[in-house]
């Protein structure tokens, strides 16, 4: 018998979607970006207890020793990374589809969230509590892609990277052995897994640090594409102050939008992370730019919840989506090399149909970077202030697909070219925006490298999350 047809034996035919069923094809589509509902799995399977997963690890464990023709399957949480086979796999694969394990429960000092909720599903468990959580900037977003991989979260400057604030991860390992890992049990795995993404085990749940916090203060401005080396100074200048402060969160991007025409537009989303009464003067760089679209001006005090579901507008769903990106130090002549190198290129795919892109700016203030020491991803304080550039596009026809990874791939590699002649290149690649032909793992440096993969050899004996769970970027190619 295939491993699905024992798989299908072992559980309720109720938590198997099928190809052909409505139920299949509602879930299929359900994906950001719409090259991953274009693959088809055998089954997606959906599990409804953490011993459920433990149980599918077992039953399939057999089938992933058969060589050429062993069992493949893909771990699913938000599915929010377009990356072929990241969270889904064409059939004979199945798909292990997370969704029912999305309870949330706020408990003293963290909470525990289930692997396949949403980050909307937490902010109301925290929204009127005055607590606080360092998670995805969009309620819409999945768990595992920052908790599993570093990013950023609206008081990064303040509390570090997402990752840096688990502090426990449930996990079922190869063997189908669930543990907890975190700081005094498993702590190497815990470690490994603050960047290591899908390569020890699934992870059924996150246990996250919350603090005390109010309502804050931020919003978008939206302004034209002569104002944004401006705007580069300013970001920089304020990264660069001995006395910054640690409660701005700050992003600058500028693009394309077919509704917009061939001009390009930018747009500004600041935050600051502490209740006051009107806009506080470090922002006001950012908000007095002009002219601005004075209509799309949207700061104001705010939840948690609600700059999480205003971010969450700015998302595309089903489009064929693209990420790329870079990291270098903070220093405004390189930023303005880098935008014009996009800019000028990009011009020349506006015709693309669909299309909607963007250049984004978004730092690793020194305060994120002296707080996220105890993790996988090789950034080093003494680095800093950097600069994640990440180069985000948005169309609608596959048949673009090669016009669009060749021109965001030259861009990227005249970024990566002038930074590194100027010394200001970082090698760090942030796992969730990389594109297939970079290599996240290798950049957090040989010895991080070296750890994951010792992890990996003695939570993960037999390689099944290095050969059977082919998604993500694997510890030993």
């Amino acid at each position: 018998m295939s491993a699905l047809e024992v798989l299908q034996q072992s559980f309720p035919a109720s938590q198997f979607l099928l190809p052909g069923s409505i139920e299949f094809e509602k879930q299929n589509s359900t994906y950001l970006a719409a090259q991953q509902s274009e693959i088809k799995p055998a089954a997606i399977f959906q599990p409804s207890t953490k011993e459920d997963v433990s149980k599918f690890i077992q039953v399939i464990k057999h089938f992933t020793q058969q060589g050429e023709n062993k069992f493949e399957f893909a771990v699913r949480g938000g599915g929010q990374n377009p990356l072929p086979k990241c969270a889904n796999i064409e059939k004979p694969g199945v798909t292990l589809d997370l969704a029912h394990l999305n309870e949330v429960n706020v408990k003293e000092g963290f909470v525990g969230v289930g692997a396949g909720a949403r980050w909307g599903k937490v902010f109301d468990a925290l929204d009127g509590t005055g607590l606080g959580v360092s998670g995805n900037r969009s309620s819409k977003a999945g768990i595992g892609g920052l908790a599993l991989q570093g990013g950023l979260s609206f008081f990064s400057s303040r509390e570090g990277f997402v990752s840096d604030n688990v502090l426990n991860y449930e996990i079922v390992l190869a063997s189908g052995e669930i543990v907890n890992a975190n700081a005094d049990e498993n702590r190497d795995l815990w470690l490994a897994l603050r960047g290591g993404n899908n390569n020890f085990g699934v992870v059924t749940r996150f246990d996250f640090r919350i603090f005390p916090q109010g309502p804050f203060w931020g919003g978008s401005v939206y302004y034209f594409g002569h104002s944004f080396p401006d705007q580069i100074d300013a970001l920089v200048t304020e990264l660069q102050k001995e006395d910054a402060t640690e409660d701005t969160h700050l992003m600058i991007s500028i693009g394309f939008a077919a509704q917009f025409g061939p001009q390009a537009m930018c747009q500004n989303q600041i935050y600051y992370t502490q209740e006051v009464d009107q806009s506080p003067a470090v922002l006001e760089p950012f908000v007095s730019v002009t002219p601005q679209i004075d209509q799309m001006n949207s700061m104001r005090a705010l939840t948690l919840k609600e700059a999480a579901s205003e971010q969450s507008m700015d998302a595309k769903q089903q489009k064929r989506c693209s990420y790329m990106n870079a990291t270098v130090k903070a220093d405004t002549a390189t930023l303005k090399a880098a935008s014009e190198f996009y800019t000028s290129i990009v011009g020349t795919i506006n015709s693309v149909e669909g299309l909607v892109c963007s250049f984004t700016l978004q730092p690793y203030a020194l305060s994120c970077l002296k707080k996220s020491t105890e993790n996988s991803l090789g950034l080093n304080p003494s680095d800093g202030p950097l600069v994640s550039i990440l180069l985000l596009t948005y169309w609608d026809k596959s048949e673009d697909d090669e016009r669009i990874e060749t021109t965001m791939k030259s861009v990227l590699e005249k970024i990566e070219k002038d930074s590194a002649e100027r010394r200001t290149a970082v090698p760090y690649k942030f796992f969730n925006y990389a594109s297939s032909f970079q290599d996240p793992i290798g950049s957090y440096g040989a010895d991080n490298k070296k750890k994951l993969q010792e992890a990996s050899k003695k939570y993960d004996p037999e390689g099944i999350f290095q050969t059977s769970v082919p998604g993500g970027f694997k510890l030993f190619t």
